[in-house]
């Protein structure tokens, strides 16, 4: 139970093994980032799993998700504030909770950051095939591109999309923030041809009955669109590469989900309004398919696939980002081996980490079908969420007298209705979902006391 200091998180931020993370990144390459994380796979492949679920309130399981992170991202932002370090809601618990509770968070974290990027990069490969159909008119076989249990053997473009995040990562931040800049703007730009396109094609009766499945159904949805969500705290694992991360990272935080619901609800309205939601089952590119349908074109279906393509990129590209910073805090904490701290002094990035993360990623995506990588993602989310509206509790407690840049409005309120919200999000989830995650804490917890209690950095200034 023993706690890290928050003087001491920060006079750590940015020093790694033989070199220093960079301060490069400004207030909006972080909101780009955590746009770039978040903005993707939820709305041009997810959607197709939660539709049938909500039918055409499927647009107020967006909202009923958002409000979930909006909750969580207030805490969030204000922590983020007081503790500007790379390893996002794992550091706030070790400030807090102690080192047990943060190991706990940091391995949910794992799961939410490095098992996402797997889930992202599976539907890449959908989209990928509509462009290449469209194009040349040629498409990837199944066995190379499905996993094992839905028609193939190995998902190829899954694994070459993780590869190449990989190359673009280990060039430095700087650079990297740039790339994931580019593809946010593009992706932006291809939702918003969407609606434009899509609101032509609206029928009043595609939104009749609206919840055929009842409350029940919009909550199952809204735990399975909360993985649209996942990444809206990126910008606060750049807390160390940030130019001036008291003041920035709450900003990009708040402002990149805003953005972000907003899309969502915008292209979710549209979706239902243009396509039957019957016809949502079994679809991981829906929003190509509503275009083509729309305009009685291939063309626009082939525009709105090139858009996808790039926009499910650069989800891959900000979330193992985001999880190979996570892990370079808890490797200079002595909770995970060392070589994920170790800093290159040219590039001034963890590159063996970058590569190690990458592979592990690579490995799931081509092996592992997208349902259960999405759930499994979202519970350890929800998990790790609810424990920041607990911290932002206990730190305001004490310590009252710490420099705050952001403060939750209508506290404890906001936070224990954050903490509700998460805890209802997770028991929406099905059983088998709670099996998987249970066998991960449990093996989470296993490497912990065989390996991150007695080699910590608190546990060896002890002796």
């Amino acid at each position: 139970m023993r706690r890290k200091p928050v003087e001491q998180l920060v006079a750590e931020g940015g020093q790694g093994e033989g070199g220093a993370l960079k301060r490069s990144l400004t207030m909006w390459q972080l909101t780009m980032i955590s746009i770039g994380a978040t903005l993707g796979t939820g709305i041009f492949v997810v959607l197709g799993e939660a539709t049938p679920l909500a039918g055409p309130a499927v647009a107020i399981s967006f909202v009923i998700a958002g409000l979930t992170a909006l909750f969580s991202a207030l805490s969030y932002a204000e922590l983020a504030g007081s503790i500007p370090v790379s390893g996002s809601s794992y550091s706030y618990s070790y400030a807090t909770m102690g080192e047990v509770i943060a190991w706990i968070c940091g391995w949910c974290l794992v799961l939410e950051y490095g098992v996402s990027v797997a889930a992202v990069a599976v539907g890449w490969g959908e989209y990928l095939n509509e462009l290449l159909d469209g194009t040349i008119g040629v498409t990837i076989p199944e066995a190379v591109s499905a996993p094992l249990g839905e028609g193939g053997f190995i998902n190829l473009p899954a694994l070459v999309v993780i590869l190449l995040a990989m190359v673009f990562l280990m060039g430095g931040a700087k650079e990297s923030a740039r790339v994931n800049t580019i593809m946010v703007v593009i992706k932006i730009a291809t939702l918003v041809l969407f609606c434009a396109i899509g609101f032509m094609g609206i029928k009043a009766g595609n939104y009749a009955p609206l919840a055929p499945l009842g409350v029940t159904g919009i909550s199952a949805a809204a735990a399975t669109l909360f993985f649209s969500y996942i990444g809206f705290d990126a910008a606060s694992t750049a807390g160390e590469e940030a130019k001036n991360p008291k003041k920035d990272l709450p900003r990009a935080i708040m402002l990149s989900l805003l953005i972000v619901t907003v899309l969502y609800c915008l292209v979710a309205l549209v979706a239902v309004g243009a396509m039957p939601w019957q016809d949502f089952e079994g679809t991981e590119a829906a929003l190509a398919q509503i275009m083509k349908d729309v305009t009685g074109h291939s063309f626009w279906g082939v525009v709105l696939a090139a858009g996808a393509v790039v926009a499910i990129a650069s989800v891959v590209f900000a979330v193992l980002y985001g999880q190979t910073r996570i892990l370079f805090a808890m490797s200079r904490d002595g909770l995970v081996p060392k070589v994920f701290a170790r800093v290159n002094e040219r590039t001034g990035t963890p590159k063996a980490n970058v590569v190690i993360v990458s592979l592990f990623c690579g490995v799931l995506a081509a092996f592992i079908p997208l349902g259960e990588l999405a759930n499994a993602t979202s519970i350890g989310t929800l998990f790790a969420f609810a424990l920041v509206n607990v911290a932002v509790v206990i730190l305001r407690y004490k310590r009252p007298e710490m420099p705050r840049t952001f403060r939750v409005a209508l506290f404890p309120v906001t936070p224990i209705f954050g903490f509700a919200f998460c805890a209802y999000m997770m028991f929406s989830l099905p059983g088998k979902t709670w099996v998987y995650f249970g066998g991960w804490m449990v093996a989470g917890l296993v490497i912990y006391f065989f390996y991150g209690l007695r080699r910590s950095s608190l546990a060896t200034a002890e002796k």
